[in-house]
């Protein structure tokens, strides 16, 4: 029954369906006893909530990870978020190819929806590479940052930690296990001016959120010169977003008490990187940032709204959304008729698609942050951060979360959601029926000013 349920969807239906059912699951899940460090039933409410930031891979908690779930419960987050991570339709596709049965085109179509790709064209391939890739970088990284967690936690401690965030950091999830009963939520301020953490975890965040595509071509051996024009986009604007950030928030933070001001100038040069990289979008910090000043704060909402790249574990609008946004932009101002990058033209479809998700994302945001701070009687800034952490799926907050009433949980769970199977997906399933072609429509061209 439930398989013929899915074969009436659409594979963007069933990629939102498939999510749906995870997150059900989970939620049941972790709201059994023995999910809990006590023992007890976690209401079901913030089971949910849990479970809809770890399948979204976004990191806003209710509870402390370490203090409030117990191994059990850690396993099911962990799952979740390495399910959620690659993507449902990956981990269905894996047992497909286990138990030695083909792929259908159906599936095909789910992982061309999974890894936000144009064609069909070697997708299997490419599934075989993510997830070779995925396990190498994941495990490389536990065993690095396992070493250095030994000697803190412990052999079965400092294993189990390094196992748990190399996963969380590399899915771009922000779920960490370094939360004390005396000191809760602490994320991975102790290791603020540590070296092999914060570079590890930079290059884990960093790699998750270059986009599978980009994976490919570059362990391909191609050259920067002989790579697409996706690919070149996607690690100029990156690299550049990382830059700026680092420097603004060092600028910004360099003598705050409270942050970057009481640390060792390589200190102040790792923070002021690690919280460049976090943003986009793991949601670890390894400063308060509700200490951070208002501009610096204004920074990680932007880094957060970019986010990392298309057919990535990040969130986000995308880098690969903003650079068309700006070559349109440069294109208009040199008065051409189309948007040109590296002698390449960019359709017209691609820049109303790119302008419509930012209208929508921006919109979106606008909405919910200025109901939640009407509702918790919060500044409004304080409320769009949280937001812009829950719909860019980040999981960066600045205290704000678990002091929230349900109606704003809920809000932040619609929002993180949304920003996990996408906002143009959703609408698009949403308004299907309504689809109008355009090739037998064609109505009078409208004479409207603009600006």
């Amino acid at each position: 029954m439930l398989k013929n349920f899915f074969r009436k969807l659409s594979p963007s239906a069933i990629f939102i369906a498939g999510f749906f059912i995870i997150i059900i699951l989970g939620a049941v899940l972790l709201s059994l006893p023995v999910s809990s460090a006590s023992g007890e039933v976690t209401p079901f409410f913030d089971s949910l909530f849990t479970a809809v930031s770890s399948t979204c891979i976004t990191g806003l908690v209710v509870y402390d990870t370490f203090t409030h779930w117990s191994f059990f419960g850690q396993v099911v987050l962990i799952l979740l978020i390495q399910i959620g991570g690659l993507g449902f339709m990956t981990v269905a596709t894996a047992f497909t190819l286990v138990f030695h049965k083909n792929v259908g085109h159906k599936e095909r179509m789910m992982l061309v929806q999974t890894f936000n790709l144009n064609d069909m064209s070697g997708v299997v391939r490419l599934f075989k590479h993510i997830v070779i890739g995925t396990f190498s970088f994941e495990g490389a990284a536990a065993v690095i940052l396992a070493f250095r967690f030994i000697p803190d936690y412990g052999l079965s401690g400092g294993i189990w930690r390094g196992i748990f965030i190399a996963i969380s950091a590399f899915c771009n999830a922000g779920f960490d296990l370094m939360g004390t009963p005396e000191g809760p939520f602490a994320s991975l301020t102790a290791y603020a001016d540590d070296l092999v953490v914060n570079l590890t975890l930079c290059f884990l965040i960093a790699v998750g959120g270059l986009g599978f595509l980009v994976w490919e071509e570059i362990f391909s051996g191609k050259s920067f010169k002989k790579m697409s024009v996706q690919s070149k986009i996607v690690i100029i604007f990156s690299a550049s977003l990382i830059i700026i950030g680092a420097l603004a928030i060092f600028l910004f933070e360099f003598d705050n008490p409270e942050t970057l001001g009481v640390l060792s100038p390589k200190g102040k040069i790792l923070a002021a990187l690690f919280q460049s990289v976090s943003p986009r979008t793991a949601g670890f910090n390894t400063v308060d940032l509700a200490a951070l000043t208002e501009g610096s704060q204004v920074i990680m909402i932007i880094l957060m709204f970019i986010g990392g790249s298309s057919g990535s574990t990040a969130g986000g609008i995308k880098t690969n959304t903003i650079a068309v946004l700006f070559f349109a932009t440069v294109s208009v101002l040199y008065g051409r008729k189309e948007a040109i990058v590296m002698k390449r033209r960019i359709s017209q479809d691609t820049v109303l698609r790119a302008f419509a998700l930012v209208f929508l994302s921006l919109t979106l945001m606008f909405i919910c942050s200025f109901t939640i701070s009407v509702i918790e009687d919060v500044p409004f800034l304080s409320a769009v951060f949280e937001c812009a952490s829950a719909f860019c799926t980040v999981g960066l907050t600045l205290g704000l979360t678990p002091s929230l009433s349900p109606v704003s949980l809920v809000i932040l769970m619609c929002l993180m959601f949304l920003g996990r199977v996408g906002l143009l997906t959703a609408s698009v399933v949403l308004f299907e029926r309504q689809h109008v072609n355009d090739n037998v429509i064609r109505y009078p061209e409208a004479k409207i000013s603009v600006g």
